[in-house]
């Protein structure tokens, strides 16, 4: 199978179409198809701090009715889930513009748009194991001794990556740079943590090269071990880009 792994989107609904058409793919509302049969797999963060959270969420949802995607989830993914089910959680580090938008609408639109994202983040496995483990798909990575497990501290590395539980100055968890230490045979993807260029780190590759942030938005073609980027229409933001701490 041929994959095309798509990085942390974050409401950036007009690169991730233009994106998509750059790597071929014919998009309708009835039929989408990739001419040499490639399908697409999203990381994670749909959603948050870009302009058009929503119009990402119908067209994943779209995609993955069609048969056309995979998706797991990823940090941002999991709080606009609980804000769907009610519960008390903080409207912000982005979630206050995606529920800017949510609020626009009418009652019946908002139970569409809240039904399909619980649907999406119901039936998506916390991270994605592709072509016999030989590839692995998870929002911020995951070490090779938790692949094949599932209990809350591979829940926590896989939605916020490797964190050692202290902050930066800037409020910003501190995280160890797992990728380093990695020697596994499976392609694991991630993204989480923006850079300025996908970062590959032995059998790791970082594709969240920070649309939202003014970067671009990145695609890891699988088995070609190739990227496909778009840039992003979106103001640039250095200090966002950080590098990893060890």
């Amino acid at each position: 199978m041929k994959y095309d792994v798509i990085g942390d989107i974050h409401g950036c609904y007009q690169e991730l179409t233009t994106l998509i058409e750059k790597l071929g793919y014919q998009v309708s509302r009835n039929d989408t198809y990739h001419p040499d049969g490639r399908s697409l797999v999203f990381l994670g963060d749909l959603t948050d701090r870009g302009p058009e959270s929503l119009k990402v969420i119908e067209l994943v949802h779209l995609l993955i009715e069609q048969g056309m995607a995979k998706y797991s989830p990823g940090n941002h993914c999991d709080k606009l889930y609980r804000y769907f089910l009610g519960r008390n959680v903080q409207i912000r580090h982005g979630l206050e513009t995606t529920v800017e938008e949510y609020e626009q609408l009418n009652d019946q639109e908002q139970s569409e748009i809240s039904t399909k994202f619980k649907w999406l983040f119901e039936n998506a496995p916390l991270y994605l194991r592709l072509d016999q483990d030989r590839l692995i798909v998870a929002h911020a990575g995951i070490r090779d001794d938790l692949i094949g497990h599932s209990h809350k501290r591979v829940r926590t590395f896989v939605l916020y990556g490797d964190i050692t539980g202290e902050y930066h100055d800037n409020g910003m968890p501190i995280r160890r740079d797992w990728a380093k230490q990695y020697g596994g045979e499976s392609i694991i993807v991630y993204g989480h943590t923006p850079v300025k260029e996908p970062r590959r780190v032995g059998n790791t590759i970082n594709i969240d090269t920070g649309c939202v942030f003014g970067g671009s938005l990145t695609a890891y073609q699988y088995p070609e071990n190739t990227t496909v980027s778009v840039p992003s229409t979106m103001p640039y933001v250095n200090e966002k880009f950080r590098p990893f701490d060890d």
